[in-house]
């Protein structure tokens, strides 16, 4: 399994996932689950991937494809389509097909190919839009209302993300954001694991503004989540019980 998350803040986005795979206690593996795709000073694209590692890096193979081709076009490559929603429609199709194709090899009922991905990025002249692509194809779209999206195992540090992060909420806090609820992911589920991926992307940049890996035993990282948990720590002994 995996963990990642994405904001859309006035500033930009902030993108953060793991790199762990889990098939059993003998095959715990790290690979990367986030994808960059650029054209300098044009558009940004950055995919987030959860679920079946063999349909996320087939359906990635299938877009860098599609890219590579002489002769792509609008309706092929997410680096020619015409808007972002596009971007959204073709890579949930070619997660679709991946899926569909499959599962029929392998004669399953379709719970073998469990996939999802986060897609974020902006292209010139256009407005930031964030993307949470379900396995079947279909997606939904960040808001104003809903400022982030979550793949993966999400439940354990999507609480900080409802309660500080909003629109207007700076990168250098998403970025905190980010990273304490990774910080509480890692803490409660052993599915997710270091090293992590971080991106930034700052609003009509048109590219990727800052990426860092980090790595286990990150000095910033041990000290980022040590002062967290003793800012827990303080805040719980400060509430006061209920008569």
């Amino acid at each position: 399994m995996t963990y990642a998350v994405g904001l859309l803040l006035n500033e930009g986005m902030v993108l953060l996932s793991d790199t762990r795979t889990n098939a059993g206690i003998d095959h715990i593996s790290s690979y990367r689950k986030m994808f960059r795709f650029e054209v300098p000073d044009e558009r940004v694209i950055v995919i987030l991937t959860a679920g079946s590692l063999s349909v996320t890096q087939a359906t990635i193979a299938r877009l860098q494809e599609a890219i590579e081709d002489p002769e792509a076009t609008a309706d092929t490559s997410i680096l020619l389509a015409p808007s972002l929603l596009k971007v959204a429609e073709m890579i949930g199709a070619t997660l679709w097909s991946v899926r569909e194709a499959m599962d029929r090899r392998l004669h399953t009922n379709g719970s073998f190919g469990q996939a999802s991905m986060i897609v974020a990025g902006q292209r010139r002249g256009g407005v930031m839009r964030m993307f949470l692509i379900y396995p079947e194809g279909n997606f939904i779209e960040a808001t104003e209302d809903t400022p982030f999206l979550q793949i993966g195992e999400h439940k354990y540090g999507k609480p900080i993300l409802d309660r500080i992060v909003r629109p207007e909420t700076s990168l250098a806090d998403g970025q905190k954001a980010v990273l304490l609820s990774m910080d509480s992911t890692l803490r409660s589920n052993l599915s997710v694991g270091m090293p992590l991926d971080l991106a930034i992307i700052e609003r009509d940049a048109c590219r990727v503004s800052h990426v860092r890996r980090i790595e286990a035993g990150d000095d910033d990282f041990r000290a980022m989540s040590e002062a967290w948990s003793a800012a827990l720590r303080e805040g719980f002994t400060k509430i006061v019980l209920l008569p």
